[in-house]
């Protein structure tokens, strides 16, 4: 209902990018980038960093309504969109692109490949069902019937398994990732991306909407010191709360 009503989701209308961004904005922090076509893992991934999503504009050929190889407007804007209108989603995605900054190559296509198995063809668990939540089984009708029949391979999500899996890009996937909620598989990420091999640390700040590098001592007991006058802040708060 949201999207219907802040960006003109419906049948016989193609939203505008702008639009779009505009909400996402104002629910999660995140934007929308339009670009022409696929880019390099490492600049996709290092624009999520900065919650910003590079979305194609252009539309699938008509002969093949059910499956698109490569991602289009309706891949982008109901498979994606939806999920970064979610608050924990969004943050899921960004904790990918920000532990690909600095990263060595073969890390930021192990990162790539995670991605792959959770935000573009992820499963989880809800009440006890396993659920499609990834974006290109979301846009596919075909691929969303297949991956919850019996047919595909279906393995728990973790990390450094998952980040060494090949898969084809043209055709079903026959093994699909499931994790058992988006808080889990967002910890399984930060718990992975402590193990890149970097001698630095990055901090997404939202007030100047731009990525902090902590190097150094200082930085960092600063840090601790304003989250510290946080947490007081917060369990005075608390005190004074009466339910």
């Amino acid at each position: 209902p949201l999207l219907i009503e802040n960006c003109g989701y419906r049948e016989d209308n193609i939203p505008q990018l702008e639009d779009i961004s505009n909400f996402l904005k104002d629910s999660t922090g995140f934007s929308l980038r339009p670009v022409a076509g696929l880019l390099s893992s490492r600049d996709f991934l290092a624009g999520l960093a900065f919650r910003v999503f590079h979305s194609t504009q252009y539309i699938r050929h008509p002969s093949m309504p059910l499956y698109t190889p490569e991602p289009d407007v309706c891949h982008e804007l109901l498979g994606h969109v939806p999920l970064f209108a979610d608050p924990v989603f969004a943050q899921f995605s960004q904790e990918i692109g920000l532990a690909s900054l600095g990263a060595p190559d073969d890390y930021v296509e192990k990162l790539a490949t995670c991605y792959w198995f959770t935000v573009e063809f992820g499963l989880c668990r809800q009440d006890g069902e396993v659920k499609a939540f990834g974006a290109g089984l979301l846009s596919s009708f075909g691929e969303l019937q297949y991956c919850l029949s019996d047919k595909p391979q279906l393995r728990p999500f973790d990390p450094p398994q998952t980040a060494l899996q090949s898969y084809p890009i043209t055709e079903y996937q026959p093994i699909y990732f499931v994790a058992e909620s988006f808080d889990d598989a967002k910890e399984r990420m930060i718990k992975y991306s402590q193990t890149i091999p970097r001698d630095f640390g990055v901090k997404y700040n939202p007030y100047t909407q731009s990525v902090e590098i902590l190097d150094s001592k200082p930085q960092v007991h600063e840090l601790i010191q304003n989250l510290s006058h946080e947490i007081n802040f917060l369990n005075d708060v608390l005190l004074k709360i009466t339910i």
